[in-house]
């Protein structure tokens, strides 16, 4: 199998790759945040470790949120101008279908907002908050094609996945979703 597909929606491409988050060259990059914007372990700390501690502090100001809304900092030293902290948890750590949901929405709404192009997400939720791969797949893979169906300057919608459990999980549940994609 592939360590990238793509797939083809109404305006946008739906990219899934196995990689590091925090070395994508896009927009904006999504950190899987706590709602009180603090960066620990995860996507968080391989982003507060590549791009500097300065995007904790710009986030943190700007906290604490509701779980389910995000924030826009800058992206520090990181490939990427961005930084989305998607609140897909509270300060328990865990996390649900319906936080994804909406964590995944505002950081796309964020980003279309802002007038972006390309975003990169990881798999919401499911390193501390323990949700499940293919749970998470779905849910986040029906936001961004529900989001797809509007209007929006994004064109490209990247999911990095870390290992290939994660990006075998969301390869077959965006197949399932989608159909076969473009392997690259």
């Amino acid at each position: 199998m592939p360590a990238e597909l793509a797939f083809d929606l109404p305006h946008l491409t739906l990219e899934l790759v196995a990689g590091d988050i925090a070395a994508q060259e896009v927009d904006a990059i999504v950190n899987a945040a706590n709602n009180v914007l603090w960066m620990g372990s995860g996507v968080a700390g391989a982003l507060k470790a590549r791009g500097g501690e300065e995007i904790e502090r710009e986030a943190m100001a700007q906290g604490p949120v509701a779980p389910g809304e995000c924030v826009v900092t800058t992206g520090g030293r990181l490939p990427a101008r961005h930084v989305i902290h998607a609140a897909v948890m509270g300060q328990d750590l865990r996390t649900s279908a319906g936080l994804v949901e909406r964590a995944t929405r505002a950081a796309l709404a964020a980003a279309a907002d802002r007038g972006m192009t390309s975003i990169a997400l990881p798999a919401l939720g499911t390193g501390v908050g323990g949700f499940p791969l293919r749970d998470c797949a779905r849910t986040m893979t029906q936001v961004i094609r529900d989001h797809a169906a509007g209007s929006t300057p994004l064109r490209r919608v990247r999911l990095v996945l870390y290992g290939r459990e994660a990006f075998d999980a969301f390869a077959e549940v965006a197949r399932a979703m989608l159909g076969n994609g473009q392997e690259s």
